[in-house]
């Protein structure tokens, strides 16, 4: 360029495609021509849209852009009310310490005379247990059965709600109704009641507050949501878990996990193994239905399918599955003991209502319980009835077994069977006594100096009971025994010996001593209260024997010894022993133990009798047999044992003398096992000549007045016999006031 002197321009010349080039190879050679451009195709006219489809499309284009706007406008709105209801619910939300006991009332613990839990009452709280601190072994077996994602959303799983609505709907319900999908952070805002606090004045009952608190719908699982939400961002997970051990229902009255594993098993939360903590694991599903002091089968057989979770999800190896199936959880013993629950109604409704049934307070109280013995009293009904009732048979008995003083050890409401219901029949039922009530008449005759050596006559005798006119009573075998000791008239439970002493020592000192030894109920004034007409309660009649073994004083029976809150070292209220007033004196007491222990030496109670100890007793059966029983003792314990039917039918082939005295002896020779072979205080009496028994003994009224003899052919078949000598006081004092 700069030798010619000439510039090259910077502008590239023009193109010129109008006028291309021809020949040549179009590369460039020849007259440098460039590629003509590519020729356009037309463009094909548009046929005009029909007005109809394009109205259509127009309307759908509308709707779309309708919808789509009121779409997102409307998720922006509900993110904003799910975001301010979040912030406000999270802004309530307390501290964690705060929700782990959700109870509104208290518990009662009942704790036997050793210091060991038997019983529970109320809902009981193990007091706060970490999610840290549980077994790994729970934890694990929650998270496997409840929300295996939990770790993973933020309170709420679309797609657990999905699956439940899948499963709902494929087994024909609607799609809310049966699983819920609720992640374990809705399970506690349902717990929590959505932050709406007990009130007893807007509420009829606690349960009442409960079952609203957990309904369903989709209106409460909408509300569920934000306070999930609040709780994941005000709460770690840990702490929400923590909230869930703590608050969970988990049957038989626990509330939390701690509870319930120290009520199902004896042992803290934090040491439960595979099996046990399945089987809790189980119970979130239905506390009552599930739980195994309901039925043990079913809770294990919930609690296997649970350690197949576990083991499909990776807590437990094949090993330890398997080990966990082949050895399922056990009750602990306290748990196992259902009949207990008898002496445990009885004791709380001894206490103060407000420290019991109605309490606000966790309390304690230390009983007079003796498991040993309750088992025995247990696994002797069980042994009796399964070898001589016929199955089926709904026959009930109720037993009581008591020391001296009157300190209840242990306690037969009734029996397992359907239909039994809760009725404590050792402390409700009040039935007629029978012979078993004849000892207080002849305790009252000892009181007043006589001898179990003196005499009485058996034969027949008529008495005019103003207002029913004459009574002529008669023994249970029909016939009549002539001159007989008090001895032989108690141990042979001979009807008439019995209301001639009453008759003479005057039915008001009868009633004086049966109703200060704490037989009360209506003690009927008439010749036949010898005969056990009046009405009494098994746990008054065995508490009135007790008083016989300790000398001739009145008992009050009683289970309680102490009550006290939970924590507190003094405790509310408490009593040491039961012995009150002296009734008769100890010589009297003596002399009628040495009488009840021929009732059992060769009496009607012969099948009562111990290998290893001497025991005194007496047995009872009433009008029809509608009742038997047998109260007894030994130097140690007094046990009393009732039969019959709730119904009031008759029992067949059954007497006082019969089963009842074989379930005393079943339970005693149980509850004496171990201990020394104690003898009992007793006065033998001197024997005494008997006297001749008197001839043509008119038949007479209360004043002496003869009345026309009785017609019976077992009367007219007894021998008449000639007036004795009435030197001998007892035939004398006895048989005076009727003329003989």
């Amino acid at each position: 360029m700069s030798g010619s002197g000439k510039r090259t321009p910077l502008v590239a010349d023009r193109r010129n495609f109008s006028s291309p080039k021809t020949g040549g190879n179009g590369r460039g050679g020849g007259g440098g021509g460039k590629q003509p451009p590519r020729r356009q195709p037309p463009r094909k006219p548009q046929r005009p849209r029909n007005p109809l489809v394009a109205l259509i499309v127009g309307i759908f284009t509308l709707i779309r852009r309708v919808i789509w706007g009121v779409a997102w406008r409307g998720a922006l709105v509900l993110a904003l009310i799910v975001g301010g209801s979040t912030f406000y619910f999270m802004s309530r939300l307390p501290e964690v310490t705060e929700l782990l006991d959700g109870r509104a009332r208290g518990s009662v613990t009942l704790l036997d005379r050793n210091g060991d839990v038997f019983a529970w009452r109320g809902e009981t709280f193990g007091g706060n247990m970490t999610s840290d601190k549980v077994s790994e072994n729970l934890r694990d077996a929650v998270i496997a059965t409840e929300d295996r994602r939990f770790y993973n959303h933020v309170g709420v799983s679309p797609r657990g709600i999905a699956s439940a609505i899948k499963i709902n709907m494929t087994e024909g319900r609607g799609a809310l109704e049966g699983n819920g999908g609720s992640t374990i952070t809705q399970q506690v805002a349902k717990l929590l009641c959505l932050g709406v606090e007990y009130d007893a004045s807007a509420w009829k009952n606690e349960a009442e507050y409960e079952a609203d608190c957990r309904k369903g719908g989709v209106w409460r699982k909408i509300k569920e949501v934000p306070f999930a939400l609040a709780m994941e961002m005000k709460y770690s997970k840990a702490e929400i878990l923590t909230i869930y051990f703590n608050r969970a229902y988990l049957g038989a009255g626990a509330r939390g996990f701690e509870a319930a594993s120290q009520r199902y098993f004896g042992k803290s939360a934090a040491e439960v193994n595979p099996a046990e903590a399945a089987m809790l694991a189980g119970l979130l599903k239905a506390p009552s239905y599930y739980a195994p002091t309901n039925n043990l089968e079913r809770a294990t057989s919930r609690a296997n399918l649970i350690i197949g979770l576990m083991h499909d999800q990776g807590y437990l190896t094949d090993a330890e599955a398997q080990d966990a199936v082949a050895n399922p959880a056990r009750l602990s013993e306290a748990a196992q003991s259902r009949s207990g629950g008898y002496f445990a109604d009885w004791v709380m409704e001894a206490g103060p209502s407000f420290l019991t049934r109605d309490t606000t307070e966790d309390v304690i109280i230390r009983t007079t319980m003796d498991q040993r013995i309750q088992r025995a009293a247990e696994e002797a009904v069980d042994k009796v009835f399964s070898e001589k009732l016929r199955e089926g048979s709904k026959a009930q008995t109720a037993v009581v077994v008591m020391s001296a003083d009157g300190a209840v050890r242990g306690m037969v409401g009734g029996r397992a069977i359907a239909a039994a219901g809760s009725f404590n029949r050792a402390t409700q039922a009040l039935r007629q006594t029978g012979s078993a009530f004849k000892p207080f008449v002849y305790a009252a005759a000892m009181n007043k100096g006589y001898s179990p050596a003196d005499f009485v006559e058996d034969a027949p005798f008529t008495l005019n009971i103003p207002g029913s006119g004459p009574w002529s009573p008669s023994n249970y075998d029909r016939r009549f025994h002539g001159i007989v000791t008090l001895t032989t008239a108690l141990k042979q439970s001979l009807n008439i010996p019995a209301v001639r002493v009453s008759e003479n020592v005057g039915r008001d000192e009868v009633i004086r001593v049966a109703s200060e030894f704490g037989i009360r109920n209506n003690l009927v004034n008439s010749p036949s209260l010898a005969l056990g007409v009046s009405e009494s309660t098994l746990l008054e009649m065995t508490g009135a024997y007790a008083g016989i073994l300790n000398g001739g004083s009145a008992v009050r029976p009683y289970g309680l010894t102490e009550l006290r809150l939970q924590g507190d070292d003094q405790p509310l209220m408490g009593q040491e022993g039961g012995i009150e007033q002296r009734v008769i004196s100890e010589e009297a007491a003596q002399l009628l133990t040495y009488m009840m222990t021929e009732v059992i030496n060769s009496g009607t109670g012969g099948r009562a009798r111990l290998p290893d100890r001497e025991a005194a007793g007496k047995t009872g059966t009433t009008q029809a047999a509608r009742d038997a029983w047998f109260v007894g003792f030994t130097a140690d314990y007094v046990t009393g044992v009732w039969m019959g039917y709730d119904d009031n039918t008759p029992l067949t082939g059954v007497t006082g003398g019969g089963i009842p005295a074989d379930i005393w002896r079943e339970v005693m020779v149980r509850v004496e096992e171990g201990l020394p072979a104690t003898p009992l205080r007793k006065i033998v009496p001197a024997p005494r000549t008997p006297p001749q028994a008197p001839t043509n003994v008119p038949v007479t009224d209360l004043n002496g007045t003869p009345l026309p003899e009785s017609q019976d052919p077992q009367l007219a078949q007894q021998p008449r016999r000639e007036q004795p000598d009435m030197a001998e006081r007892i035939l004398r004092d006895v048989l005076g006031a009727f003329g003989n």
